[in-house]
């Protein structure tokens, strides 16, 4: 995304390190809680792309429903550290996704910077414009994917599990297995990355998070389908049960058979 300039950056070099709850990402005002995944997405970016970081930053906390559709993001007082930007970086960052559409701000008590991002409705032309943008990189986004998040799932099968982990887990499969056409995308990406959060890696939910990011344009532009909903149900319900159960090996298998799956559905709409 074209930007014509780069603001200043005075870092700091502080970031908050209180630990984050277990439970659903968000908080009764609708402001996005702090979780292991909204600390990988908005993590420190590097002092020599500052702006252009803090704006991709942004946008994969928004593409992959960390923070959704009318949802709040983090004050600037509290998302500046944990980017290690300064304010003025981070507002001109945000002054160039809302010019994009994809927030607003607003003024008053509950002002804020909120998400106004919507999900385009799946297109074939999408899909080419995706694969072309993303060149000869599709096998090894496939291949990086598949590695992260089978290697997740299998550490993540092998943690001893709180209760509230465990709620977490069970809580994101039943929404995603009760959403509609417009939010499935979305509901599946928390529920993929729900895995990575319950390993307690942040590298490990940074990568897996990455991996997403990098398949998010061409998942979006594929239709939803009640054939291919259905076997993924199924699929999740594996994955999260084996994850349950502690068994790291049918964890493995169940996401590789899952992520295969989705591979050849875009292989076969790009066919």
């Amino acid at each position: 995304m074209a930007t014509g300039r780069t603001p200043p950056d005075d870092r700091p070099r502080t970031a908050p390190d209180d630990p984050a709850p277990d439970g659903p990402a968000r908080t009764p005002g609708g402001d996005t809680a702090r979780t292991p995944l909204s600390e990988a997405v908005f993590r420190p970016v590097r002092a020599g792309n500052a702006f252009e970081e803090t704006v991709e930053r942004l946008l994969q906390a928004i593409k992959l429903g960390v923070v959704d559709r009318g949802e709040r993001l983090p004050p600037e007082r509290e998302l500046a550290p944990l980017l290690g930007v300064s304010r003025v970086t981070l507002r001109e960052a945000i002054r160039v996704l809302a010019q994009e559409g994809y927030v607003e701000s607003r003024r008053g008590r509950a002002g804020g910077t909120f998400v106004t991002y919507r999900r385009p409705r799946p297109k074939r032309t999408d899909l080419r414009r995706a694969l072309i943008a993303m060149g000869d990189d599709l096998h090894d986004t496939l291949t990086f994917r598949l590695a992260v998040e089978t290697g997740a799932a299998q550490i993540a099968a092998s943690t001893p599990l709180t209760a509230g982990r465990r709620a977490l887990l069970r809580a994101r499969l039943d929404d995603l297995n009760a959403a509609g056409p417009d939010d499935y995308r979305r509901l599946d990406t928390l529920f993929h990355l729900t895995i990575a959060e319950l390993t307690g890696s942040p590298t490990l939910v940074a990568a897996c998070a990455d991996a997403r990011m990098r398949v998010t344009d061409l998942l979006n532009a594929i239709p939803v389908l009640d054939a291919n909903i259905a076997h993924a149900a199924a699929q999740h319900e594996a994955i999260a049960g084996a994850v349950l159960a502690g068994d790291p090996a049918a964890a493995r298998r169940a996401v590789a058979e899952h992520l295969d799956g989705t591979a050849a559905l875009l292989r076969g709409f790009l066919a």
